[in-house]
Order: C-alpha cells, then sequence, then structure tokens
C-alpha cells in the first residue's frame, strides 16, 4: 500500500473515531435516557446528505486537574452547514457524550466560526443545546468562550434568524445565549433550562424543588413564556425546528420563501359569519377564525401555554407567510396584561425586523385592572407593544372582530399607529370603554339621584342600551377614516390576500437613529 493510501486510510479512521464522540458506551447512555446524539439530531434536522463538517478534529488545550490526559476530537461540539429545503443553515450541537457537552475554550470557538459564517453568508443558525455547563477546569477561558458566542448572538439579532433547540441540561450562563436567540424549543422529559439549580436553591431559599419544576420544559411554555415551542420527543422538536423555518426568511435583506397555494383565496367561511356571540360577553375561540382564512387551515402558533389570552404565531396567506396576533376571548376574556404584552411585543418586533407582515385580529376589552397588574408595571409593558407596533415598518392589515375598547383599542395595530388596512367586522365595537363602565362615569350623579333599586336597574339598562346602539357598530371609526371597509366575516380571506396584495411594494422608513430606547 502506497503512503497516500495509507494517508487516506489514516483520515477514514481518525474520521470514524471523531464520529464517535465519547465513545459507544456514553452513546448507548445517550440512548437510554430517550436522548439522540449530537450526530443523529442534525441528520434529522437537515437534508439528507447535505451536512457538511467544521473543525471535526480540533481538541481543548487545557491541562489543568489532568483535563490533558483525556481529549477527544471535536471536543464536545459538532458544527457546521447544510441546507434545510435547499436552503443553506449553519448549526451547532453540543455532544453531551464528551465531558458532559461542557463548554471549553475551543468548544465557544467552534460555535462563534459557524457564527460568523452565518453572519458572513446571510442565513439562519440553529445550535443544539445539550451542556452540563461550563468546563470547571478551564476557568475564566469557559466564562470567555460564553461571552464571546453572547456577543454573536447580539450582533447577529435582527439579521439572520436564530433559532435555539433545548435537548438535554442547559444550566447557568449557558441560559443566556439561548434567551437571546429569536426562538426557543425545548422538549418535553428531558430538557430543563435554569440559572442556578436546586441545590443552590434549597441552599439561599429553602426551597425545595426539582429540576423539572424549577426548569423543565412545562414550567417554561406556561410559567416563564421562555420556551415558545415544546415537543414530546426529539423527532417531533426537529420537524417543528424545519416548519418553522419554512417561514423565515434567509436574513434581514430578503422576503420569507413564497410557496405554491393550493387553497383558493376567494374562498368562503360562511362558518365566520355566526361565530360572533349574540351576547357580547360570551366567549369563541379566535383560533377558528385564524385557521378559517389562513392557508389550508395551517397555523404554527408560538408561546401557545402562554399568556394565553393573546395569540401569535405563522401562517401564509396566497402562499405569502405572516406573522399573525389575535385577542383570545376563550381566556380572561382577551385582555392585554403584562405576559400578553411582552408576548406580542417581541413577536411584533421579530416579524417586522425580518420583513415578515403582520395581520392582527382583534378582539379586546382593555387592559387588565388590578394591583399586581399595576405593581409589576403593566404601564410600561404595555407601551412594549404599543412601540413595537408603532415602529414597525412592514405591512400591517388589521381586522376588528368584535370588542375594541380605550388603550388597548390604540396598542392592537390601530390606524393611528400606521396601520395600512385596517378592517372591521358587522359586530366590532369600538369605544373608550364598554356600555356598563361608560354610563356608570357618565351619569353617575342621575344614577345616585334614583332611589328605586327596580328604577335604577331599569335606567341603567336603558342607558347601556342607548350607548351599545351608538357605539357597539363600526360605522362611527368608519366615518372619521379609522376604519377602512368593513367585511362580511365570511370574505375575510379574500380581504386580507387582496390587502397584503397591494402592500407589496409599501416603503416606509423610520428616522435615522443609532437604535430606539423601547420601555424594557
Amino acid at each position: 500500500m502506497s503512503d497516500i493510501q495509507n494517508k487516506i486510510k489514516e483520515l477514514m479512521e481518525v474520521r470514524e473515531q471523531a464520529k464517535l464522540g465519547g465513545g459507544q458506551r456514553r452513546i448507548d447512555s445517550q440512548h437510554k435516557k430517550g436522548k439522540k446524539t449530537a450526530r443523529e439530531r442534525i441528520e434529522m434536522l437537515l437534508d439528507k446528505g447535505s451536512f457538511e463538517e467544521f473543525d471535526m478534529f480540533v481538541t481543548h488545550r487545557c491541562n489543568n486537574f489532568g483535563l490533558g490526559e483525556e481529549t477527544y476530537f471535536g471536543d464536545g461540539v459538532v458544527t457546521g452547514r447544510g441546507t434545510i429545503d435547499g436552503r443553506q443553515v449553519y448549526v451547532f450541537s453540543q455532544d453531551f457524550t464528551v465531558f458532559g457537552g461542557s463548554l471549553s475554550e475551543t468548544f465557544a470557538a467552534k460555535i462563534c466560526k459557524v457564527m460568523d459564517m452565518a453572519m458572513k453568508n446571510g442565513a439562519p443558525v440553529i445550535g443544539i443545546n445539550d451542556s452540563g455547563g461550563a468546563r470547571i477546569q478551564e476557568g475564566v477561558n469557559s466564562l470567555s468562550g460564553y461571552t464571546e458566542i453572547f456577543q454573536r448572538n447580539i450582533l447577529a439579532s435582527g439579521v439572520i434568524p436564530q433559532i435555539s433547540a433545548i435537548f438535554g441540561p442547559c444550566a447557568g450562563g449557558a441560559v443566556y445565549s439561548p434567551a437571546l436567540t429569536d426562538f426557543i424549543l425545548m422538549n418535553q422529559g428531558t430538557s430543563y433550562m435554569f440559572v442556578t439549580g436546586p441545590k443552590v436553591v434549597k441552599t439561599v431559599t429553602g426551597e425545595e424543588v426539582s429540576q423539572e419544576q424549577l426548569g423543565g420544559a412545562s414550567v417554561h411554555a406556561a410559567k416563564s413564556g421562555v420556551a415558545h415551542f415544546v415537543s414530546e420527543n426529539e423527532e417531533e422538536g426537529i420537524a417543528t425546528l424545519r416548519k418553522l423555518l419554512g417561514f423565515l426568511p434567509s436574513n434581514n435583506m430578503e422576503d420569507a420563501p413564497a410557496v405554491d397555494c393550493t387553497d383558493a383565496i376567494d374562498r368562503l367561511d360562511d362558518v365566520l359569519n355566526d361565530i360572533i356571540p349574540d351576547n357580547p360577553n360570551k366567549p369563541y375561540n379566535v383560533l377558528d377564525v385564524i385557521r378559517g382564512v389562513v392557508d389550508n387551515g395551517d397555523f404554527l402558533e408560538s408561546q401557545p401555554k402562554f399568556a394565553p389570552n393573546i395569540v401569535t404565531g405563522f401562517a401564509r396567506f396566497n402562499g405569502q407567510s405572516v406573522g399573525i396576533i389575535a385577542n383570545q376571548p376563550k381566556f380572561l376574556a382577551g385582555v392585554l396584561d403584562i405576559n400578553a404584552s411582552r408576548k406580542a411585543a417581541r413577536f411584533v418586533r421579530f416579524c417586522d425586523a425580518f420583513n415578515i407582515p403582520i395581520v392582527t385580529f382583534v378582539d379586546v376589552p382593555g387592559f387588565l385592572p388590578g394591583t399586581a397588574q399595576e405593581y409589576g408595571g403593566i404601564i410600561v409593558h404595555g407601551a412594549k407593544l404599543l412601540f413595537a407596533y408603532g415602529e414597525a415598518t412592514v405591512p400591517k392589515v388589521t381586522v376588528i372582530l368584535r370588542k375594541a375598547y380605550g388603550g388597548a383599542y390604540c396598542v392592537m395595530s390601530s390606524k393611528h399607529l400606521r396601520g395600512d388596512i385596517n378592517y372591521a367586522w358587522p359586530t366590532a365595537e369600538i369605544a373608550v370603554m364598554g356600555p356598563k363602565g361608560a354610563i356608570e362615569v357618565l351619569l353617575s350623579k342621575e344614577i345616585a339621584a334614583i332611589e328605586d333599586e327596580q328604577q335604577k336597574a331599569e335606567f341603567i339598562a336603558q342607558k347601556e342600551a342607548e350607548y351599545r346602539d351608538k357605539f357597539a357598530n363600526p360605522y362611527v371609526a368608519a366615518r372619521f377614516g379609522y376604519i377602512d371597509d368593513v367585511i362580511e366575516p365570511r370574505n375575510t380571506r379574500y380581504r386580507i390576500v387582496r390587502a397584503l396584495e397591494s402592500l407589496a411594494n409599501k416603503r416606509l422608513a423610520n428616522p435615522p437613529k443609532k437604535h430606539n430606547n423601547i420601555p424594557l
């Protein structure tokens, strides 16, 4: 065998060794936990045969605490590029079989390299997290590596989509890189995120809590809002990542990819004509409205269990990707509270950053009252949503379905916040407040002067009816041009499609500035 053939044989052997990560025993242990390996995850994520790996032969450079006696090719993270549905993406996948996926200086350098490549080439970056945290033996060099990644997350924000999948532990400083990305997916049962673990929590606060209770997928999906998507297994999670990416452009200079539409744009949905209950206090499911008007009823909801009084997610109209925000009357009557405002504001800003038109469905009775909300800063958090809609320059189409009261009317992509096309259903009620509250303010003296309780109730009911007749319709707002048209509910899909078509060449720019100062 020639020298060249020997060297090629050696290369093949070293490659096979590198692909084993921490070795077969640790791979088997990973599988027993119901987890895939770093490479298996990449193979599921990317188009078959498209993965090109970088830095397969990198090893750590630390000798502290005997670490120099144990090295592995790749040093605990698999990095490279490939395609999803033919579109280029950059990926890194942390390998728990090597030092528990702990981050070293060279581990971080590999991630930074693919992030730099993604920025240079205008392609999304997807990070798959499964790590025990910083590699303690490397001390400050490990912390330096984390911070180098954070800095790139910050610079890439709003330039390329950044998506994080948490398929194992993600604790301490490691949580901040996913937190800086656009979307986080967690896997039920095998993933968790927290800044300080259960042992530290018990030592400092006396609380006894498990890893799952402290930072499991269910907690971050429903309570903290950290996780945007939750999967039952890794296969489902990978499928969600691929679907999500299909709604997004590769970078902030491009539009999201259009797909062939197989759903007639003039399709009528007769159910929508009867979906609003006669009783204004009775709820309905706004998801039925959304699925009734988007292409093929396909809607990818983001953060479905967090602040469910507002709905956010992606869909398409005539093959064009859009972001959808909708008040949900099924929960808290669709009011805006602190969490709903935060959730929707971040989603609006993402869509605006990446040229994705925004469609808003409005049925909002106002902001949630109470000391808990006021003490929690509802003023500032509500202003976030107001700010997000007001600064957005992408096409904005709004449909008022029922209630649009007070400041919440202003906030929800109103004409006054540069809404491009604002429609209303005949059931729309646009006013400063609801009939009961309005009458109590306007006629408080008259009501107080009536001593007979039955007469008082009849008087209030009469005045509420008069108020409702005056404001429980969209025509007053339409008279001032704040509503562009009152439309038949079943024709909503066609009107939105036409509106988006008319806005295809929209040009709008905000005043020059270094950056804005959104109320955080």
